[in-house]
């Protein structure tokens, strides 16, 4: 059964007196029994600190890690009733892959026909059976991983830990693992923590997802939140490709304007000097818009085409259909749909009501 995960108060500091270092800074997350929660940040934010607070690998300087409901700091990571996917895959080199999955089993004394059950179950499982008398050095990048999941998996932990399991693989790879880490999720139904710095993969794995700054959770919420009613310009940037465009202007008689034109907007009655987040979907190419700009680069990827834009008020990126006919060099006129418009207060960053 599916256990749930509580993170109250977790503070980090590393270092003593006036040298001491604050990476995490008051931390609250209750993830729900067989929630898939992300961990998402560039290099630096906290993440794998906290997802090592939570293995027990680290301990908190302040705070709780409850696990079923029953606070675990201080326990040791084996007593805590977790499995771990590493980067790094640690498999040990000298076994086969069965032996490799079945480790932590032999180790618990398990019988050899249930361990062997389970090792069968977990192979079928990841579409590994015909890898189970190969060793580690006999595989590809992929098969490895799916030998370090079926590991993890074969001991139905009560939390499932992966920190970063992909960063090694090619995008081809990436792609098939994340569509085979969903799937394994679905038919587990084990709560899991998963660390990136890959927004796509925070995206699309995701039950609920935790995007980090500074060792501060910045918003938290399902995808969908956090992709289009992102808390701050950070959240608003960091998730989505190509970014968020931010136009700073001023709200005057109700209307934003910006440099070089009045946009048809109303903005927050709340705020003067404001600034408006548009997505590259949401910026359009209209031939009357009073908001006008010069084609600077158009970038075609099959399906869509990047088209960036060099106005008055500074360059944004669109994304346009693959039929877009623009040319570096063209004039073109922008609008922007009031229902698409993000507002964030132009000082503290944040977002407006």
């Amino acid at each position: 059964m599916a256990s749930s995960l509580e993170i109250a108060g977790i503070n980090k500091r590393f270092g003593n007196g006036d040298k001491s270092v604050e990476v995490l800074r008051r931390v609250d997350i209750h993830v729900a029994p067989g929630e898939f929660l992300i961990l998402v940040g560039p290099s630096g934010c906290g993440k794998s600190t906290l997802l090592n607070i939570i293995a027990g690998l680290d301990d908190p300087t302040e705070g709780e890690v409850r696990i079923g409901g029953k606070n675990v700091v201080g326990m040791p990571p084996r007593d805590r009733d977790i499995a771990m996917v590493f980067q790094s895959y640690a498999l040990y080199p000298t076994m086969s892959v069965a032996d490799n999955i079945g480790f932590a089993l032999e180790m618990r004394k398990m019988p050899k026909a249930e361990r062997q059950k389970r090792i069968d179950e977990v192979a079928a499982m990841l579409q590994i059976s015909h890898l189970l008398d190969r060793r580690p050095s006999q595989l590809s990048g992929g098969q490895r991983q799916r030998v370090a999941m079926g590991r993890a998996l074969a001991r139905q932990p009560q939390l499932f830990l992966f920190d970063e399991p992909l960063s090694n693989l090619d995008a081809k790879l990436r792609v098939e693992m994340r569509a085979e880490i969903k799937r394994l999720h679905q038919a587990s139904g084990i709560t899991s923590v998963y660390v990136t710095h890959d927004q796509v993969e925070a995206m699309t794995l995701g039950s609920r997802i935790a995007v980090m700054k500074g060792g501060v959770v910045q918003q938290l919420g399902t995808p969908d939140d956090i992709y289009n009613r992102p808390a701050n310009t950070y959240v608003a940037t960091f998730i989505g490709s190509p970014t968020m465009n931010l136009l700073r202007g001023a709200a005057a008689g109700g209307q934003f304007g910006i440099q070089g034109a009045a946009l048809n907007l109303a903005a927050p009655a709340s705020a003067n000097e404001v600034l408006l987040g548009v997505r590259p979907e949401h910026l359009v190419m209209q031939d009357s818009a009073p908001w006008r700009g010069k084609v600077s680069v158009v970038e075609p990827t099959g399906p869509d085409t990047y088209v960036v834009v060099d106005t008055a008020a500074g360059s944004v990126t669109l994304r346009t259909d693959a039929q877009t006919r623009v040319q570096p060099g063209d004039a073109v006129g922008l609008a922007v749909e009031p229902a698409n418009a993000h507002w964030f207060d132009a000082s503290s960053e944040n977002r407006l009501a």
